[in-house]
């Protein structure tokens, strides 16, 4: 696998590094120890997948504070998202700055999401699958999350929203 940290300290894209022959190809999807050797939390206590019936879906941004923050780890399995963070660490020098990226069923990228980062992610095909670990189980009473239109964060998506849950248009500004 292929690391390599966004502009948020802590967040990777992760890129597979297929052996291919006539078959197909073989690439590791995950490898506790090539984790742990960039310092990454590797502990996966939830597996999930996210289906989104329709392109133009966005399901975020969220997280948990400490001591119940979560890490996870994406990967798009059908169709393609794009896949936002933003630093939430109090103190961060980047505290409050995004990052977005494409994973596909065709790219074979994966995004390892820091605690503490807001995350979230848009459908850009219809019937997008996402599946991702959880560091630890999520937490009811503890989530946070803000709009992914908060003028002060400046996200830029690739396509327009069309579908997006009441909560997830209820957060406050920043």
């Amino acid at each position: 696998m292929k690391f390599t940290e966004t502009p948020l300290a802590g967040a990777y894209v992760v890129d597979l590094e297929p052996i291919a022959d006539d078959r197909g190809f073989f690439g590791r999807a995950w490898c506790r120890e090539e984790f742990e050797a960039h310092g990454l939390e590797t502990n996966i206590e939830q597996m999930n997948l996210s289906n989104n019936l329709t392109k133009g879906t966005f399901r975020g941004l969220h997280w948990q504070d400490p001591p119940h923050e979560e890490i996870k780890f994406f990967r798009c399995v059908k169709g393609a998202t794009f896949n936002t963070i933003v630093d939430m660490r109090p103190g961060s020098p980047t505290y409050t700055n995004w990052f977005g990226v494409e994973l596909s069923v065709d790219n074979h990228r994966g995004l390892y999401v820091p605690g503490q980062f807001a995350n979230g992610y848009l459908a850009l095909s219809d019937d997008a699958e996402a599946l991702y670990t959880v560091s630890r189980p999520y937490t009811p009473g503890v989530e946070r999350g803000l709009r992914v239109d908060d003028p002060t964060l400046g996200i830029e998506l690739p396509i327009a929203i069309t579908q997006m849950s009441d909560k997830d248009k209820a957060w406050d500004l920043l």
